[in-house]
């Protein structure tokens, strides 16, 4: 057992993947074991998740660290006080580890504002205080000098913070963190899936499009794989509970008017795109695109704009076999999407579907090499 041990305390509301790199980062550094502190009451923040969620949470993803030097305290959460002041917590672990050289890892964000904190003068005196710069973050350094804190140069921290992730503007990359999070119905699932999406058929439709069109990046070792979670996750916004026939033909007509004369089944594409970039912010034009097109599909589709249709088409809650083309897609997203159209204009055919349109029509045009006869 390794006789220096970190404190990194948070409210980790989710834990992240960058999360995990500092603590590997300063383990490595300092050879040190690495303590997560879960804060219950942090004084600056208002946590989103409960307690028991985001301690199960910071559970599974210690699992991804497998080794005995990295452990959680619960400490904070049985305390009673009605905010967790960082100065009790180090009084705790200095009495429990006396004679233990403690380091206390601290957010970018909080150096700044340390003169704020409560009798920082003495933590600095029982602990070592350590920090890793942020990107285009400033840091005052007049308080680095004061409490002699220890900056961490030159360690490739990916510049990522738990309110991205619960906004849906970044995807949690541990796996076991992300699930959880769609199993329990966290952050974005309920602030923005179960808001805007219509019934609970179409909310458990979009997840599983979501999942599918990931499990595809991953196999085709995709970069940014995060985006094409995001696109199918919220591919179908547009079928929403928050508007109705008027106030969609109103955005119609302001918005995409050029795309009024589509068949009404299509607007709901073009009101998801709407909803996700005026009233959630997304900004990546990628996955708005995905969105605008993921019923009709266009010409010239991009590889986020395929895997969105396509994980939409053959998702397994479909209630038909698409288990061949699913695997298609797994081996190779762009074969997976051309066998996707032709299946899914067969489909159109045979049930005597809208097929006219012409977004539909040069989509097949330029991927099947003819339209409709």
């Amino acid at each position: 057992m390794k006789d220096n041990i970190v404190l990194f305390g948070g409210s980790f509301d989710p834990i992240h993947q960058g999360h995990l790199l500092m603590a590997k980062c300063v383990h490595n550094l300092f050879n040190a074991r690495v303590i997560f502190i879960l804060a219950k009451r942090p004084r600056w923040k208002k946590v989103a998740a409960k307690d028991n969620d985001r301690l199960q949470m910071l559970k599974i993803a210690l699992k991804d660290l497998d080794t005995e030097d990295f452990s959680y305290s619960d400490y904070e959460l049985k305390q009673d006080a009605k905010i967790n002041y960082s100065i009790e917590t180090i009084k705790y672990f200095k009495e429990l580890y006396p004679r233990n050289k403690i380091y206390f890892l601290i957010g970018a964000d909080q150096v700044n504002r340390f003169d704020d904190w409560k009798e920082g003068l003495l933590i600095s005196k029982l602990v070592q205080i350590i920090f890793f710069p942020r990107l285009n973050a400033e840091i005052n350094e007049t308080i680095v000098k004061k409490y002699q804190m220890l900056k961490i140069l030159n360690q490739k921290i990916p510049d990522i913070s738990s309110t991205e992730i619960r906004n849906l503007k970044k995807l949690n990359e541990i796996s076991g963190v992300r699930e959880y999070i769609e199993d329990h119905n966290l952050y974005y699932m309920e602030t923005i899936l179960n808001k805007y999406i219509i019934d609970e058929h179409r909310y458990f439709h979009s997840l599983s499009v979501a999942r599918l069109a990931l499990k595809i990046a991953i196999s085709n070792n995709l970069p940014n794989k995060e985006i094409y979670y995001i696109a199918a996750l919220l591919h179908d916004l547009g079928k929403t509970k928050y508007y109705d026939s008027d106030q969609i033909n109103e955005i119609m007509h302001r918005y995409y008017d050029e795309y009024y004369d589509l068949p009404l089944f299509t607007y709901h594409q073009f009101i998801g795109h709407y909803i996700a970039k005026e009233l959630l912010g997304i900004s990546d034009e990628k996955i708005l695109r995905a969105i605008e097109f993921h019923c009709t599909g266009i010409d010239k589709m991009d590889e986020v704009g395929m895997i969105t249709y396509l994980s939409d088409k053959i998702e397994p809650t479909r209630g038909f076999d698409s288990s061949f083309l699913i695997n298609s897609a797994l081996k190779n997203y762009y074969q997976g999407f051309i066998d996707t159209l032709i299946d899914n204009r067969k489909y159109l055919l045979n049930h005597h579907k809208d097929i006219h349109n012409r977004l539909t029509q040069a989509c097949f045009e330029m991927y099947l090499n003819k339209g409709e006869e």
